[in-house]
């Protein structure tokens, strides 16, 4: 009999689902569950038979709530949807293990998969270890406009998801079942009596501790085991690699307080207090463990040998207590604990929670400290106690490598317009009748290298400048400082957003020469200065700006100290944003096969940084097939990509989930960078095919965003995007400017509104109309000519898996009560029918070219768990049309703005990657 793998999750699904049915009876009465009930059934059978009366009921039911009912009914469903993200991870997780333990062939994603396909290349461990000498994998988590989780809620959830996995790994008594019983009950209590919004708007402040919580929970710990993992797996290949110890490949970075595009409330003083916070989370961790494991190594020197350099350690010690007088680790444990203590003093000006034994004189850097802990490591080795150096101080010692006293590195960003200003500011004070801004771009180049040549600063002390130029240099000011307390890796990258021009990099390399992180007369640049791509035609001229800045020798001279190496951001959202799903992609991809050429021509290794986030609308989609689908020759053994929205929680909230994904990357990295040579580069004809696909699909969805009168008023009414204006989730406001112009918006806002409306459109549209056209001019051969790129082309395969998924989430029924929004009906009428015939040619296009019967036939997983949680997605949907018609008559009732937002969380949930 075949075992139904899938039947733990259904029962997680149903256990929880009983326990939250319980928590709303008991708290809110048998009749708010009677009617709660009563709508889940409802859709469920409207889900499940595709039942017209079910659907017309359940309308009804929905649209005849009170406000007290709607509250507590958006409420209900978007904690259930909560609960079933919650038993999916876990489900996740426990089907991973079972794989594990059945000695089953090796996953794709998995470290050993990829280490076995590049063996199989004829690659040695010996080559595998040195590719991780030079690599840098890095996901880097960003602040999110649209992010809508509480820490508090996470926190709830976290609790759920450790009970789970508890009732899985072990074999419960009775006893302890009905406790454990009692425990989710109690947790689901709690999250039902948690507030799901916040009642202020987040700081910036707010929004580095949320980031910060993920590396308590999951990167402090699971990052050193991944690690460890991997030199285990080559040690067990090769014995000369036995005691293999790896650099710090993996770098978890963060935006967060460093990114100033758009967000006038991240200044000097906040990134101050962003290093400050990282750096007492790195410490904390530290001084913990150093704490317990003291504790541990109570190793007596009548029983053991150590070196004499753990006995010189244990001498330095302030630690004198005759009981431990013959315990070294002990003694130089605390030692190191007190140095590390005094650290904390300097670095954050505060006593850590335990004090030390004694003062003592603080580690001058990170390398101090893993000195020290390699010196308890070398003695426990030389005297037989390998098991006690490879347990908790082994992963300690990776940890400090890879986290240093810094813990993450923080990203400076700036809008290349803003650097433009302050440059031009500071040149007409320096030299009064100058005007920087009337130059044109050789000019400006031209000026800009003289500048850099010499050591003479442009911005005086005794000159008053603007709030803006003098903002930007207390920041320029405050990173130099950094760097000398922390390390330059505290702040390796600047980044110039809408990167047009060779000046827009050099104007930043000027500013850093203000601030002494470029200092010419050394020729040594102490920063990555990044470019972000972020148009189509940003994209498109994009290895012609790179080749010309090569070309400038004194720019060429600074990459020497950069290990001639140049980091590129290529941004997704704003590209999607101005020429839609499809253009986007192929302009991204066309843009790196240029990037790729020139560097290699200049002799620089080329690092790409992909401005990905949730949806497929803004580059998201399962990392593993993205990084894969690159072209040849552009990851070369390092990546950087963001971590973005609701897609940070659902990919690193639980720990051992954290670990996988972990994982991923450094798996696609590995096969993308070893393994390019054997993959067989795409067809002309697949090129110029994807060519022609473009540019009907370009059109067709400027044609509509940008070309159709009133599409900008039918956008603003049919979506939630005026509310997500006024949500409180993120410190940065929705638009660039003030308005309602689509040019302006944020992308993320854009993509969010999209989801919660349940169109999907910045994933898909215009992809049926370029099919059909194609098809048209190729009748004969056109069909099998898609096929086959769908085949043997891996980037085409990418975009079009993840546009299978986009459609399935989309659903037209739903959005139809959306555009009942728009007040127009000439326009509702006319827009909403463009958009459902592209719709439906779109999917027939995509069925068309992958031989599927249905979307998603080729994710059977995913299939299943939008099977499991539409039913209760739908009527946060129908919910949510009702609050938008009853918010946009009144106006002032807080109930109603409040339902909207909660249905807001609870659908972002519901879709797990949205904005």
């Amino acid at each position: 009999m075949t075992q139904d793998k899938d039947a733990p999750l259904r029962d997680d699904i149903r256990m929880l689902g009983r326990m939250l049915g319980d928590t709303v009876r008991e708290q809110q009465g048998e009749a708010v569950f009677d009617l709660i009930e009563r709508i889940r059934q409802t859709s469920v059978r409207f889900r499940r038979d595709d039942d017209h009366g079910a659907r017309i009921e359940l309308e009804q039911l929905l649209d005849q709530l009170s406000r007290e009912q709607t509250i507590l009914v958006v409420r209900a469903f978007s904690y259930f949807s909560h609960l079933a993200n919650i038993a999916e991870d876990q489900h996740h997780i426990r089907r991973s293990r079972a794989h594990l333990v059945a000695g089953s062939a090796p996953r794709a994603g998995s470290l050993e998969r990829a280490v076995q396909a590049a063996l199989d290349q004829g690659k040695t461990p010996a080559d595998l270890a040195a590719f991780f000498d030079t690599a840098l994998i890095s996901p880097v988590l960003t602040a999110h406009p649209t992010e809508v989780q509480r820490k508090s809620i996470l926190n709830c959830q976290t609790d759920i998801a450790r009970l789970l996995d508890q009732r899985d790994r072990l074999q419960l008594t009775p006893d302890e079942q009905r406790d454990s019983d009692a425990a989710l009950r109690s947790a689901v209590l709690t999250l039902w009596q948690t507030r799901m919004l916040r009642p202020a708007k987040l700081s910036v402040i707010d929004e580095i501790a949320n980031g910060l919580s993920y590396f308590g929970s999951t990167f402090l710990e699971q990052l050193p085991r991944l690690v460890a993992r991997l030199e285990d797996q080559l040690g067990s290949l090769d014995p000369a690699l036995h005691d293999l110890e790896l650099p710090a490949f993996m770098r978890v970075g963060s935006w967060i307080g460093g990114d100033r595009d758009g967000n006038p409330y991240v200044t000097a003083d906040i990134l101050v207090r962003a290093l400050a916070m990282h750096s007492a989370a790195a410490l904390g961790y530290y001084l913990e463990e150093l704490h317990a494991l003291g504790a541990r190594l109570s190793l007596a020197t009548g029983l053991i040998q150590p070196t004499a350099d753990l006995l010189a350690l244990a001498a330095q010690s302030p630690d004198h207590s005759p009981h431990r007088k013959d315990e070294p680790y002990r003694r130089a444990i605390a030692g190191m604990y007190a140095r590390l203590a005094a650290t904390h003093r300097e670095l954050l000006g505060t006593e850590p929670p335990r004090h030390p034994v004694a003062p003592a004189h603080p580690y001058a850097n990170a390398q101090e400290l893993e000195q020290d802990l390699d010196t308890l490591h070398q003695s426990l080795s030389a005297h037989g106690s390998e098991a006690l150096a490879r347990g908790r101080l082994r992963l300690l010692r990776r940890a400090v490598r890879v986290f240093g006293f810094h813990l993450a590195p923080i990203d400076l960003r700036q809008n290349s317009d803003v650097f433009e200003r302050v440059v031009a500011e500071l040149v007409a004070t320096a030299s009064p009748g100058s005007d920087y801004l009337a130059l044109d771009e050789d000019a400006r180049v031209a000026l800009l290298l003289t500048e850099l040549a010499t050591c003479r600063p442009l911005a005086s002390p005794h000159l008053r400048y603007s709030d803006e130029t003098a903002s930007e240099m207390a920041i320029f000011r405050a990173a130099r400082d950094a760097h000398l307390r922390l390390g330059i890796a505290a702040l390796p990258n600047f980044i110039i957003s809408k990167a047009a021009t060779v000046s827009d990099l050099l104007e930043l390399a000027l500013l850093l020469k203000e601030a002494g992180i470029l200092r010419p007369h050394e020729n040594v640049l102490d920063a990555n200065i990044i470019p972000l791509f972020e148009t189509i035609e940003d994209l498109e001229s994009a290895p012609a700006v790179m080749d010309a800045l090569f070309a400038l020798p004194g720019y060429k001279r600074l990459l020497q100290s950069r290990e001639l190496t140049q980091e590129v951001m290529l941004g997704y959202s704003d590209s999607n944003k101005d020429g839609g799903f499809l253009t986007s992609g192929w302009s991204l991809y066309k843009a790196e096969i240029g990037l790729v050429d020139v560097f290699a021509r200049h002799g620089v290794r080329l690092r790409l940084f992909h401005g990905r986030g949730g949806s497929v609308g803004r580059g998201g989609g399962p990392s593993y097939q993205a990084i894969l689908a690159q072209p040849g020759g552009a990851v070369q053994g390092q990546i950087r990509m963001t971590e973005q929205g609701e897609v940070i929680a659902a990919k690193y909230a639980n720990p051992e989930v954290g670990r996988r994904n972990l994982e991923v990357l450094v798996a696609a990295t590995l096969e993308a960078s070893l393994l390019a040579d054997d993959a067989p580069a795409p067809r002309a004809e697949f090129l110029d095919t994807m060519q022609t696909l473009s540019d009907a699909a370009y059109a067709a969805y400027r044609g509509l965003v940008y070309e159709t009168d009133g599409f900008e008023r039918y956008f603003w009414e049919s979506t939630v995007i005026s509310e997500i204006a006024e949500l409180n989730i993120g410190s940065r406001p929705a638009s660039r400017k003030k308005g309602t112009r689509i040019e302006d918006l944020r992308a993320i806002p854009w993509v969010f509104s999209w989801s919660q409306c349940r169109l999907m459109l910045p994933g898909w549209f215009g992809f049926g109309t370029a099919v059909t056209r194609y098809l048209a001019a190729h009748p004969q051969d056109g069909l099998a000519r898609l096929q086959g790129m769908y085949r043997e082309w891996s980037f085409f395969a990418t975009l079009l898996s993840n546009m299978d998924m986009v459609l399935a989430k989309s659903d037209l029924a739903i959005a139809s009560r959306y555009a009942q929004l728009v007040r127009d009906v000439t326009l509702r009428e006319h827009i909403f029918d463009r958009i459902r015939s592209e719709w439906h040619a779109s999917v027939d296009a995509l069925l068309a070219i992958t031989g599927l019967g249905e979307l998603l036939d080729a994710n059977p997983l995913l299939k299943r768990s939008i099977r499991n949680r539409f039913p209760y997605l739908d009527p946060l949907n129908h919910v949510q049309v009702e609050l938008l018609r009853r918010h946009r008559e009144t106006h002032d009732d807080e109930r109603i703005r409040l339902g909207i937002h909660i249905s807001i969380n609870g659908i972002a949930a519901g879709l797990r990657n949205s904005g």
